[in-house]
Protein backbone atom coordinates (compact mmCIF):
# COMPACT_ATOMS: atom_id res chain seq x y z
CA UNK A 1 0.00 0.00 0.00
CA UNK A 2 1.50 3.38 -0.98
CA UNK A 3 1.39 6.66 0.90
CA UNK A 4 -1.26 9.18 -0.07
CA UNK A 5 1.41 11.53 -1.38
CA UNK A 6 2.31 9.08 -4.13
CA UNK A 7 1.24 10.11 -7.63
CA UNK A 8 -1.37 7.86 -9.24
CA UNK A 9 -0.01 4.67 -10.75
CA UNK A 10 1.16 4.16 -14.29
CA UNK A 11 -2.28 3.13 -15.56
CA UNK A 12 -3.94 6.41 -14.64
CA UNK A 13 -0.87 8.41 -15.65
CA UNK A 14 -0.98 6.91 -19.14
CA UNK A 15 -4.69 7.74 -19.39
CA UNK A 16 -3.96 11.34 -18.41
CA UNK A 17 -1.32 11.70 -21.11
CA UNK A 18 -3.65 10.29 -23.73
CA UNK A 19 -6.51 12.48 -22.50
CA UNK A 20 -4.47 15.71 -22.55
CA UNK A 21 -3.68 15.24 -26.23
CA UNK A 22 -7.33 15.07 -27.27
CA UNK A 23 -8.91 17.92 -29.19
CA UNK A 24 -11.44 20.09 -27.40
CA UNK A 25 -15.11 19.25 -27.72
CA UNK A 26 -17.00 22.15 -26.11
CA UNK A 27 -16.22 25.55 -24.60
CA UNK A 28 -14.34 25.88 -21.31
CA UNK A 29 -17.70 26.54 -19.57
CA UNK A 30 -19.60 23.26 -20.08
CA UNK A 31 -23.26 22.94 -19.17
CA UNK A 32 -23.86 20.21 -16.59
CA UNK A 33 -27.21 18.69 -15.60
CA UNK A 34 -27.32 16.85 -12.26
CA UNK A 35 -30.13 14.32 -11.74
CA UNK A 36 -31.18 13.04 -8.31
CA UNK A 37 -34.36 11.39 -7.02
CA UNK A 38 -33.00 11.17 -3.46
CA UNK A 39 -32.16 14.02 -1.11
CA UNK A 40 -28.48 13.25 -0.75
CA UNK A 41 -25.95 16.04 -0.37
CA UNK A 42 -23.46 14.66 -2.92
CA UNK A 43 -24.97 16.49 -5.89
CA UNK A 44 -24.97 19.85 -4.12
CA UNK A 45 -21.39 19.42 -2.93
CA UNK A 46 -20.27 18.43 -6.42
CA UNK A 47 -22.19 21.36 -7.93
CA UNK A 48 -20.09 23.80 -5.87
CA UNK A 49 -16.85 22.36 -7.24
CA UNK A 50 -18.20 22.31 -10.79
CA UNK A 51 -19.31 25.94 -10.57
CA UNK A 52 -15.95 26.99 -9.17
CA UNK A 53 -14.11 25.41 -12.10
CA UNK A 54 -16.35 27.20 -14.62
CA UNK A 55 -19.29 24.89 -15.30
CA UNK A 56 -22.87 26.11 -15.59
CA UNK A 57 -24.81 23.74 -13.36
CA UNK A 58 -28.51 22.88 -13.49
CA UNK A 59 -30.38 20.13 -11.66
CA UNK A 60 -33.49 17.98 -11.89
CA UNK A 61 -34.52 16.86 -8.40
CA UNK A 62 -37.49 16.61 -5.98
CA UNK A 63 -39.14 20.01 -5.63
CA UNK A 64 -39.09 20.05 -1.82
CA UNK A 65 -36.26 19.77 0.70
CA UNK A 66 -33.32 19.08 -1.61
CA UNK A 67 -29.86 20.56 -1.08
CA UNK A 68 -29.63 21.27 -4.82
CA UNK A 69 -32.45 23.79 -4.40
CA UNK A 70 -30.55 25.98 -1.94
CA UNK A 71 -26.97 26.07 -3.23
CA UNK A 72 -25.98 29.12 -5.27
CA UNK A 73 -23.87 26.84 -7.49
CA UNK A 74 -27.02 25.58 -9.26
CA UNK A 75 -28.48 28.12 -11.68
CA UNK A 76 -31.67 26.32 -12.72
CA UNK A 77 -33.70 23.51 -11.16
CA UNK A 78 -36.44 21.33 -12.61
CA UNK A 79 -38.93 19.06 -10.78
CA UNK A 80 -38.15 15.32 -10.89
CA UNK A 81 -41.65 13.84 -10.83
CA UNK A 82 -42.15 10.24 -9.74
CA UNK A 83 -45.35 10.05 -11.79
CA UNK A 84 -43.41 10.48 -15.04
CA UNK A 85 -39.65 10.52 -14.38
CA UNK A 86 -38.59 10.04 -18.00
CA UNK A 87 -40.53 13.08 -19.17
CA UNK A 88 -39.11 15.07 -16.24
CA UNK A 89 -35.61 14.16 -17.40
CA UNK A 90 -36.44 14.88 -21.02
CA UNK A 91 -37.91 18.29 -20.17
CA UNK A 92 -34.82 19.29 -18.18
CA UNK A 93 -32.49 18.08 -20.95
CA UNK A 94 -34.42 20.00 -23.61
CA UNK A 95 -34.39 23.17 -21.50
CA UNK A 96 -30.70 23.06 -20.56
CA UNK A 97 -29.15 21.38 -23.62
CA UNK A 98 -26.34 20.06 -21.38
CA UNK A 99 -22.93 18.85 -22.46
CA UNK A 100 -23.11 16.10 -19.85
CA UNK A 101 -25.74 14.72 -17.48
CA UNK A 102 -24.55 13.32 -14.14
CA UNK A 103 -26.80 10.90 -12.21
CA UNK A 104 -26.49 11.29 -8.44
CA UNK A 105 -28.52 8.23 -7.45
CA UNK A 106 -29.24 4.70 -8.64
CA UNK A 107 -32.77 5.50 -9.81
CA UNK A 108 -31.62 8.37 -11.99
CA UNK A 109 -29.12 5.96 -13.60
CA UNK A 110 -31.97 3.55 -14.33
CA UNK A 111 -34.15 6.37 -15.67
CA UNK A 112 -31.39 7.54 -18.02
CA UNK A 113 -31.00 3.98 -19.32
CA UNK A 114 -34.75 3.82 -19.94
CA UNK A 115 -34.79 7.24 -21.59
CA UNK A 116 -31.94 6.11 -23.84
CA UNK A 117 -34.03 3.14 -25.00
CA UNK A 118 -37.03 5.38 -25.74
CA UNK A 119 -34.93 7.94 -27.59
CA UNK A 120 -33.25 5.23 -29.63
CA UNK A 121 -36.64 4.08 -30.91
CA UNK A 122 -37.49 7.65 -31.95
CA UNK A 123 -34.80 7.67 -34.63
CA UNK A 124 -33.66 11.11 -35.73
CA UNK A 125 -36.00 12.83 -33.25
CA UNK A 126 -34.24 11.20 -30.32
CA UNK A 127 -30.69 11.35 -31.65
CA UNK A 128 -29.63 14.31 -29.52
CA UNK A 129 -30.65 12.58 -26.29
CA UNK A 130 -29.04 9.33 -27.44
CA UNK A 131 -25.72 11.09 -28.04
CA UNK A 132 -25.92 12.97 -24.72
CA UNK A 133 -26.50 9.81 -22.68
CA UNK A 134 -23.79 7.89 -24.52
CA UNK A 135 -21.36 10.76 -23.91
CA UNK A 136 -22.37 10.96 -20.25
CA UNK A 137 -22.50 7.26 -19.31
CA UNK A 138 -20.39 5.52 -21.94
CA UNK A 139 -20.99 2.40 -24.02
CA UNK A 140 -24.73 1.57 -23.93
CA UNK A 141 -23.98 -2.16 -23.98
CA UNK A 142 -22.82 -1.78 -20.37
CA UNK A 143 -26.10 -0.32 -19.08
CA UNK A 144 -27.64 -3.67 -18.15
CA UNK A 145 -24.50 -4.86 -16.37
CA UNK A 146 -23.94 -1.85 -14.11
CA UNK A 147 -27.42 -2.23 -12.57
CA UNK A 148 -27.05 -5.97 -11.87
CA UNK A 149 -24.86 -6.96 -8.93
CA UNK A 150 -24.52 -10.54 -10.19
CA UNK A 151 -23.61 -9.60 -13.75
CA UNK A 152 -21.06 -7.06 -12.53
CA UNK A 153 -19.44 -9.63 -10.23
CA UNK A 154 -19.30 -12.14 -13.09
CA UNK A 155 -17.63 -9.61 -15.38
CA UNK A 156 -15.13 -8.62 -12.68
CA UNK A 157 -14.20 -12.24 -12.09
CA UNK A 158 -13.63 -12.74 -15.84
CA UNK A 159 -11.19 -9.81 -15.72
CA UNK A 160 -9.22 -11.29 -12.82
CA UNK A 161 -10.62 -8.97 -10.15
CA UNK A 162 -10.84 -10.60 -6.73
CA UNK A 163 -14.47 -11.05 -5.58
CA UNK A 164 -16.23 -13.06 -2.85
CA UNK A 165 -17.96 -16.20 -4.03
CA UNK A 166 -21.34 -14.95 -5.32
CA UNK A 167 -24.58 -16.63 -6.38
CA UNK A 168 -28.13 -15.72 -7.35
CA UNK A 169 -30.84 -16.89 -4.94
CA UNK A 170 -34.60 -16.97 -5.36
CA UNK A 171 -35.79 -18.32 -1.98
CA UNK A 172 -34.64 -18.93 1.58
CA UNK A 173 -34.34 -22.61 0.64
CA UNK A 174 -31.89 -21.67 -2.12
CA UNK A 175 -29.96 -19.68 0.41
CA UNK A 176 -29.88 -22.55 2.92
CA UNK A 177 -28.65 -24.97 0.26
CA UNK A 178 -25.88 -22.63 -0.85
CA UNK A 179 -24.79 -21.93 2.72
CA UNK A 180 -24.72 -25.61 3.66
CA UNK A 181 -22.01 -26.43 1.11
CA UNK A 182 -19.83 -23.39 1.85
CA UNK A 183 -18.98 -21.03 4.63
CA UNK A 184 -22.28 -20.40 6.40
CA UNK A 185 -21.63 -16.69 6.90
CA UNK A 186 -22.78 -14.59 3.94
CA UNK A 187 -24.23 -11.25 2.87
CA UNK A 188 -27.60 -11.06 1.09
CA UNK A 189 -28.25 -8.13 -1.26
CA UNK A 190 -31.21 -6.95 -3.31
CA UNK A 191 -30.64 -5.20 -6.64
CA UNK A 192 -31.93 -1.64 -6.90
CA UNK A 193 -31.17 -0.80 -3.24
CA UNK A 194 -28.51 1.42 -1.70
CA UNK A 195 -27.14 2.86 1.53
CA UNK A 196 -27.52 -0.48 3.34
CA UNK A 197 -31.22 -0.85 2.53
CA UNK A 198 -31.81 -4.34 1.16
CA UNK A 199 -28.48 -5.67 2.51
CA UNK A 200 -28.30 -8.12 5.43
CA UNK A 201 -25.41 -10.06 6.94
CA UNK A 202 -26.01 -13.67 7.96
CA UNK A 203 -23.61 -15.00 10.56
CA UNK A 204 -22.82 -18.69 10.86
CA UNK A 205 -25.87 -19.77 12.86
CA UNK A 206 -28.37 -17.13 11.74
CA UNK A 207 -31.51 -18.61 10.13
CA UNK A 208 -31.99 -17.78 6.45
CA UNK A 209 -35.78 -17.46 6.59
CA UNK A 210 -35.97 -14.37 8.80
CA UNK A 211 -33.34 -12.48 6.79
CA UNK A 212 -35.01 -13.50 3.55
CA UNK A 213 -38.27 -12.04 4.83
CA UNK A 214 -36.49 -8.76 5.67
CA UNK A 215 -34.76 -8.25 2.31
CA UNK A 216 -37.85 -9.10 0.27
CA UNK A 217 -39.81 -6.41 2.11
CA UNK A 218 -38.08 -3.81 -0.07
CA UNK A 219 -40.55 -4.63 -2.87
CA UNK A 220 -43.71 -4.72 -0.76
CA UNK A 221 -46.52 -2.18 -0.70
CA UNK A 222 -46.03 -1.52 3.02
CA UNK A 223 -42.40 -0.53 2.41
CA UNK A 224 -43.45 1.76 -0.45
CA UNK A 225 -46.08 3.43 1.75
CA UNK A 226 -43.56 3.88 4.58
CA UNK A 227 -41.06 5.51 2.20
CA UNK A 228 -43.80 7.78 0.86
CA UNK A 229 -45.17 8.88 4.24
CA UNK A 230 -42.01 8.97 6.37
CA UNK A 231 -39.23 9.66 3.87
CA UNK A 232 -41.37 11.75 1.50
CA UNK A 233 -40.12 9.53 -1.33
CA UNK A 234 -42.83 8.75 -3.95
CA UNK A 235 -40.43 6.89 -6.25
CA UNK A 236 -40.72 3.69 -4.21
CA UNK A 237 -44.47 3.75 -4.82
CA UNK A 238 -43.85 4.01 -8.56
CA UNK A 239 -41.52 1.01 -8.45
CA UNK A 240 -44.12 -1.02 -6.55
CA UNK A 241 -46.91 0.00 -8.93
CA UNK A 242 -44.80 -1.05 -11.92
CA UNK A 243 -43.98 -4.38 -10.22
CA UNK A 244 -40.23 -3.86 -10.63
CA UNK A 245 -38.51 -7.24 -10.25
CA UNK A 246 -35.47 -7.15 -7.98
CA UNK A 247 -32.87 -9.90 -8.24
CA UNK A 248 -31.21 -11.09 -5.03
CA UNK A 249 -27.66 -12.36 -4.58
CA UNK A 250 -25.67 -13.91 -1.76
CA UNK A 251 -21.95 -13.32 -1.25
CA UNK A 252 -19.55 -15.18 1.01
CA UNK A 253 -18.83 -13.04 4.07
CA UNK A 254 -15.32 -11.54 4.09
CA UNK A 255 -14.06 -10.46 7.48
CA UNK A 256 -12.39 -7.10 7.05
CA UNK A 257 -12.74 -3.35 6.69
CA UNK A 258 -15.00 -1.62 4.10
CA UNK A 259 -13.23 0.49 1.48
CA UNK A 260 -14.21 2.18 -1.76
CA UNK A 261 -12.85 4.13 -4.69
CA UNK A 262 -14.64 7.02 -6.37
CA UNK A 263 -13.81 7.30 -10.06
CA UNK A 264 -14.22 9.56 -13.07
CA UNK A 265 -13.74 7.75 -16.37
CA UNK A 266 -13.96 8.91 -19.97
CA UNK A 267 -14.46 6.57 -22.93
CA UNK A 268 -13.27 3.58 -20.96
CA UNK A 269 -10.21 5.23 -19.36
CA UNK A 270 -9.87 6.14 -15.69
CA UNK A 271 -8.98 9.84 -15.55
CA UNK A 272 -9.03 10.33 -11.77
CA UNK A 273 -9.59 8.10 -8.75
CA UNK A 274 -9.78 8.53 -4.96
CA UNK A 275 -9.51 5.48 -2.68
CA UNK A 276 -10.51 5.40 0.99
CA UNK A 277 -11.04 2.88 3.77
CA UNK A 278 -13.88 3.28 6.24
CA UNK A 279 -13.04 3.96 9.88
CA UNK A 280 -16.64 4.48 10.98
CA UNK A 281 -19.90 3.40 9.33
CA UNK A 282 -23.61 3.93 9.90
CA UNK A 283 -24.54 0.44 11.05
CA UNK A 284 -22.94 -2.78 9.84
CA UNK A 285 -24.01 -2.34 6.21
CA UNK A 286 -24.58 1.42 5.97
CA UNK A 287 -22.46 4.15 4.37
CA UNK A 288 -19.17 5.36 5.82
CA UNK A 289 -19.10 8.51 7.95
CA UNK A 290 -15.34 8.77 8.62
CA UNK A 291 -12.72 7.51 6.15
CA UNK A 292 -8.97 7.53 5.59
CA UNK A 293 -7.36 8.24 2.22
CA UNK A 294 -5.30 5.32 0.93
CA UNK A 295 -3.51 4.11 -2.18
CA UNK A 296 -4.37 0.50 -3.08
CA UNK A 297 -3.15 -1.04 -6.32
CA UNK A 298 -5.77 -3.82 -6.34
CA UNK A 299 -8.61 -1.33 -6.04
CA UNK A 300 -7.11 0.89 -8.72
CA UNK A 301 -6.60 -2.00 -11.12
CA UNK A 302 -10.21 -3.13 -10.58
CA UNK A 303 -11.43 0.37 -11.52
CA UNK A 304 -9.26 0.46 -14.62
CA UNK A 305 -10.26 -2.96 -15.99
CA UNK A 306 -13.98 -2.45 -15.28
CA UNK A 307 -13.99 1.02 -16.86
CA UNK A 308 -12.20 -0.39 -19.91
CA UNK A 309 -14.35 -3.51 -20.26
CA UNK A 310 -17.60 -1.54 -19.95
CA UNK A 311 -16.49 1.53 -21.93
CA UNK A 312 -17.49 3.68 -18.95
CA UNK A 313 -17.82 7.46 -18.96
CA UNK A 314 -18.76 9.60 -15.99
CA UNK A 315 -18.64 9.07 -12.24
CA UNK A 316 -18.87 5.71 -10.54
CA UNK A 317 -17.83 4.04 -7.30
CA UNK A 318 -16.56 0.58 -6.40
CA UNK A 319 -17.02 -0.93 -2.94
CA UNK A 320 -14.49 -3.35 -1.46
CA UNK A 321 -13.67 -5.28 1.68
CA UNK A 322 -10.00 -5.22 2.74
CA UNK A 323 -9.57 -8.68 4.23
CA UNK A 324 -8.47 -8.86 7.85
CA UNK A 325 -4.92 -10.12 8.19
CA UNK A 326 -4.03 -10.12 4.46
CA UNK A 327 -5.24 -6.70 3.29
CA UNK A 328 -6.45 -8.29 0.04
CA UNK A 329 -9.12 -6.20 -1.69
CA UNK A 330 -12.38 -8.01 -2.53
CA UNK A 331 -14.73 -6.13 -4.86
CA UNK A 332 -18.28 -6.47 -3.54
CA UNK A 333 -20.32 -4.08 -5.71
CA UNK A 334 -20.45 -1.08 -8.00
CA UNK A 335 -22.40 2.19 -7.91
CA UNK A 336 -22.73 3.64 -11.42
CA UNK A 337 -23.28 7.18 -10.09
CA UNK A 338 -21.77 9.73 -7.74
CA UNK A 339 -20.05 8.24 -4.72
CA UNK A 340 -18.19 10.01 -1.91
CA UNK A 341 -15.67 11.58 -1.85
CA UNK A 342 -16.14 12.56 -5.53
CA UNK A 343 -16.54 16.26 -4.71
CA UNK A 344 -13.23 16.65 -2.83
CA UNK A 345 -10.41 17.99 -4.97
CA UNK A 346 -6.95 16.63 -4.38
CA UNK A 347 -3.89 16.66 -6.65
CA UNK A 348 -3.95 15.72 -10.35
CA UNK A 349 -5.06 12.12 -10.70
CA UNK A 350 -7.26 12.45 -7.61
CA UNK A 351 -9.28 15.48 -8.67
CA UNK A 352 -12.54 14.14 -10.10
CA UNK A 353 -14.07 17.59 -10.59
CA UNK A 354 -11.08 18.69 -12.67
CA UNK A 355 -11.12 15.38 -14.54
CA UNK A 356 -14.75 15.87 -15.55
CA UNK A 357 -14.19 19.45 -16.68
CA UNK A 358 -11.10 18.53 -18.71
CA UNK A 359 -12.76 15.51 -20.32
CA UNK A 360 -15.86 17.38 -21.44
CA UNK A 361 -13.97 20.45 -22.70
CA UNK A 362 -10.97 18.62 -24.16
CA UNK A 363 -8.66 20.84 -22.10
CA UNK A 364 -5.55 19.64 -20.19
CA UNK A 365 -6.18 18.46 -16.65
CA UNK A 366 -5.94 21.42 -14.28
CA UNK A 367 -3.28 21.61 -11.61
CA UNK A 368 -4.92 21.59 -8.21
CA UNK A 369 -3.75 21.68 -4.63
CA UNK A 370 -5.11 19.26 -2.05
CA UNK A 371 -8.22 20.58 -0.35
CA UNK A 372 -6.68 19.36 2.92
CA UNK A 373 -3.41 17.89 4.13
CA UNK A 374 -5.26 15.50 6.42
CA UNK A 375 -5.85 11.92 5.29
CA UNK A 376 -8.92 11.62 7.55
CA UNK A 377 -12.28 12.88 6.26
CA UNK A 378 -15.72 13.11 7.86
CA UNK A 379 -18.39 12.94 5.16
CA UNK A 380 -21.24 14.26 7.29
CA UNK A 381 -19.79 15.94 10.38
CA UNK A 382 -23.22 17.17 11.43
CA UNK A 383 -24.21 13.55 12.25
CA UNK A 384 -21.22 12.99 14.57
CA UNK A 385 -21.24 13.75 18.26
CA UNK A 386 -18.48 16.14 19.25
CA UNK A 387 -16.69 13.50 21.33
CA UNK A 388 -16.60 11.19 18.27
CA UNK A 389 -14.80 13.68 16.04
CA UNK A 390 -11.07 12.93 15.57
CA UNK A 391 -9.04 16.12 16.10
CA UNK A 392 -7.03 15.70 12.88
CA UNK A 393 -10.07 14.94 10.71
CA UNK A 394 -11.11 17.21 7.81
CA UNK A 395 -14.75 18.32 7.85
CA UNK A 396 -15.78 19.53 4.38
CA UNK A 397 -18.23 22.38 4.97
CA UNK A 398 -19.78 24.49 2.18
CA UNK A 399 -18.08 27.87 2.21
CA UNK A 400 -20.16 31.02 1.67
CA UNK A 401 -23.31 28.85 1.51
CA UNK A 402 -25.14 29.48 4.82
CA UNK A 403 -28.50 28.27 3.52
CA UNK A 404 -26.95 25.04 2.25
CA UNK A 405 -25.08 24.57 5.54
CA UNK A 406 -28.39 24.84 7.44
CA UNK A 407 -30.01 22.33 5.09
CA UNK A 408 -27.17 19.85 5.61
CA UNK A 409 -27.31 20.35 9.37
CA UNK A 410 -30.99 19.46 9.51
CA UNK A 411 -32.00 17.88 6.18
CA UNK A 412 -35.52 17.16 4.98
CA UNK A 413 -37.36 14.93 5.84
CA UNK A 414 -35.19 14.17 8.92
CA UNK A 415 -36.54 17.32 10.59
CA UNK A 416 -40.17 16.23 10.32
CA UNK A 417 -41.83 14.89 13.48
CA UNK A 418 -42.96 11.63 11.84
CA UNK A 419 -39.45 10.84 10.62
CA UNK A 420 -37.93 11.46 14.05
CA UNK A 421 -40.51 9.25 15.76
CA UNK A 422 -39.85 6.36 13.37
CA UNK A 423 -36.08 6.75 13.79
CA UNK A 424 -36.39 6.34 17.56
CA UNK A 425 -37.59 2.77 17.01
CA UNK A 426 -35.37 1.95 14.06
CA UNK A 427 -31.95 3.27 15.08
CA UNK A 428 -28.86 1.17 14.32
CA UNK A 429 -25.63 1.73 16.26
CA UNK A 430 -22.65 3.05 14.33
CA UNK A 431 -19.64 0.75 14.03
CA UNK A 432 -16.17 1.93 14.85
CA UNK A 433 -12.98 0.23 13.75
Amino acid sequence: MRSTETVASEGITDALLIHESEAGAVSSSPKVLLADTNRWDLGARLAIGLAQIGCTVSAVCPSQGHALLVTHAVKRTFPYRASNPLEALRAAINAVDPDIVIPSCDRSVEHLHQLYGHALKEGAAGQKIVELIERSLGDPSCYRIVTSRYDLMSLAQEEGVRIPETTRVSSSEDLDLWRSSRSNACVVKVDGTWGGLGVRTLREFDPSASVWSEVTKTSRLTRAIKRLMVNRDPFFMSAWANRVERNIIAQKFIDGRPANCSVFAWKGKVIALISVEALRTEGSTGPASIVRLIQNEEMQRAAEVIASRLGMSGFFGLDFILEEGTGRAFLIEMNARLAPPCYLRFEKGRDLVGAMWASVTGQPLPDNERVTNSDFIAYQPQTLRRQDRPPDCFYPEPEDEPELARELQNPFPNRTMLFRLVQLFDRKPAETA
